[in-house]
């Protein structure tokens, strides 16, 4: 699940990267270049990556509102995130291409609210640099002894990006802005599955790690 729903950010973050020359889903890469802008005096397109990191970090609180609400979190989410793209996929004339830009970011900031942790490991589903660098440590506690292997899943998420970027980009040298249907499409078809993942299973989803002095007391 992890993988395939990091497979729809990297479609996305490629697709969105093609249309409009900015990020959607990776906001270092939009900090640093809006402080590149405010440097070189663009303040317009600073306005705009500025705009985004907001639009970002709204919908990744709107994502765990709706998680509070809801039974079925990953469901629930990740069909939002598929309405919102379908939505952004209507907006497919260049006057509109502003508002489309903003949904997506909006989707990819919602979509980090379907799973946060897997038995209680932190997941960074638009977020690979998190990721690899959990994975490079875990291969340096690894040389100095540490046999515990729960860190190699951190490698999953980036390779789900890589993966879903290439196919995003791919389908909009193809498809141009008719390439958002598909990868709404494909949100929706995750959704979908989710339904199918057992309540116990679903419950080691967003499960946090206890903190070390809980779990020695057990």
């Amino acid at each position: 699940m992890a993988g395939a729903i990091s497979f729809l950010a990297g479609m996305t973050d490629a697709t969105g990267l093609l249309l409009s020359g900015d990020f959607v889903s990776f906001m270092t890469g939009n900090t640093t270049r809006a402080a590149l802008a405010i440097g070189t005096g663009d303040l317009p397109h600073a306005v705009i990556l500025i705009s985004a990191i907001i639009v970002f970090v709204l919908g990744n609180a709107g994502g765990i509102v709706l998680a509070h609400f809801v039974r079925r979190r990953v469901f629930a989410v990740l069909a939002t995130v598929g309405v919102l793209l379908a939505l952004a996929s209507t907006l497919s004339a260049d006057s509109l291409a502003m508002p489309r830009f903003y949904l997506m970011v909006a989707s990819m900031g919602a979509v980090n609210a379907a799973v946060e942790h897997i038995e209680g490991l932190p997941i960074g589903l638009t977020y690979v640099t998190g990721a690899l660098s959990r994975f490079g440590r875990g291969i340096g506690r690894w040389i100095i002894g540490d046999r515990r292997l729960e860190w190699t899943i951190q490698i999953v998420p980036w390779i789900g990006m890589l993966a879903g970027a290439v196919a995003g980009a791919f389908l909009t040298q193809a498809a141009g802005t008719r390439a958002l249907w598909v990868v709404s499409a494909f949100a929706i078809m995750i959704a979908a599955a989710a339904l199918f993942i057992p309540t116990r299973l679903q419950r080691r989803f967003n499960q946090m790690a206890l903190p070390r002095a809980q779990t020695d007391t057990r």
